[in-house]
Formats: structure tokens, C-alpha cells, sequence
């Protein structure tokens, strides 16, 4: 098990915090979406995926060293250079959000948003079916790219041998071997 005293905190308690609820409030949104008798919990659901995508925004300038999308901008030769060194099984080590997960992350966060907008498009009754059908779409998108980020978790824990769950529970992740940290 990783200490402290080998560890670096990486994730500080308001990404955290954001990451876990986040999670639960699309998990909640999308396990009631079909349902009548749970629209409000689903709206309610969906009014907190938008509000703490705002959080997150705001904590992406002012927030911790890592937290902050200045540390992990996804440009294309990164995560080219990157994809590159997974597809070889030896993957670039990060700290802090690798290129692939940086993607992930903005890609959530723009569909959570666009999500919780036509959500309440529709629930304004703004927009008609194509609306529903452009919120489903918007949703189904974002489940698909949870799925992704789950599967790289996975995947990542598993090549770098660390718990990248824990690590987002508490806050602490092993630092990157010297040899293996990416040049910019």
C-alpha cells in the first residue's frame, strides 16, 4: 500500500469531492431518465450535474497545482506521443491527468453541460422531441465516455501498477519515476 511518505497528494479535496458527486448526480440522472414517477429526482439529478460542472469550470483556474487545466491540456502531439507509448504497453507516466484521461475530462464536462442545458430545454417544453431526442443523445454520449474513463482507469491502474481509485479517494498517488516523466 502506498504511505504518505512515498506518496504525493495529488488530488486536493474539493476535485474530489466534485469527482465522487458528479458521478453519483449522471448516475442518478441517467438511472431515472425513463421513468415519469422519478422525473423530479431525475431533474434535481440533472440541476446538480450542471451546477457542479460549474464548480469545476471555476476550480479548473483557481483550483490545486493538478486540478487546474493548465496542467493537463490534452494538445494532439501529447496525446499522440501519448497513445503511442500505451499502444507499446509502456505508457508515459503522469501525476497528475494524462493526455487520454485530460480528454475524457473535457469531453464530460462539455456533454454534462450540453446535457443539463437541453435537459431543461426540455423540461421548459422548449424545443419538442427533436430537444428530447438531442438530450438523449447528449446523455447516451456521455455514458459512453464514462465507459471510456472507466476502462482507462482500469487499464492505466493496471500498466502503472497503482490503485488510481484510491488515489481519487484520497487524494494521494505515487510519483513518476524520473526516467519515466513526459517531456513537453
Amino acid at each position: 500500500m502506498t504511505t504518505h511518505a512515498t506518496a504525493i497528494r495529488v488530488w486536493d479535496l474539493p476535485t474530489r469531492v466534485f469527482h465522487w458527486l458528479l458521478a453519483t448526480s449522471f448516475a442518478i440522472a441517467f438511472a431515472t431518465a425513463e421513468s415519469e414517477r422519478w422525473r423530479d429526482v431525475h431533474v434535481m439529478a440533472g440541476y446538480a450535474v450542471a451546477g457542479l460542472i460549474v464548480f469545476r469550470l471555476l476550480w479548473g483556474f483557481v483550483g490545486g497545482e493538478h486540478a487546474r487545466f493548465a496542467d493537463f491540456v490534452p494538445t494532439p502531439a501529447r496525446l499522440k506521443t501519448y497513445l503511442a507509448s500505451l499502444a507499446s504497453g509502456r505508457p508515459q507516466h503522469y501525476v497528475g491527468h494524462n493526455p487520454a484521461g485530460a480528454v475524457a475530462i473535457f469531453a464530460l464536462l462539455a456533454l454534462g453541460l450540453l446535457a443539463s442545458a437541453s435537459g431543461y430545454l426540455v423540461y421548459e417544453n422548449i424545443g419538442g422531441h427533436g430537444m428530447e431526442e438531442v438530450h438523449e443523445g447528449l446523455s447516451n454520449g456521455m455514458m459512453l465516455v464514462v465507459g471510456i474513463h472507466l476502462l482507462g482507469v482500469v487499464v492505466s491502474s493496471w500498466l502503472h501498477r497503482e490503485n488510481l481509485i484510491r488515489a481519487m479517494i484520497t487524494g494521494w498517488k505515487k510519483p513518476a519515476p524520473a526516467h519515466e516523466n513526459p517531456a513537453d
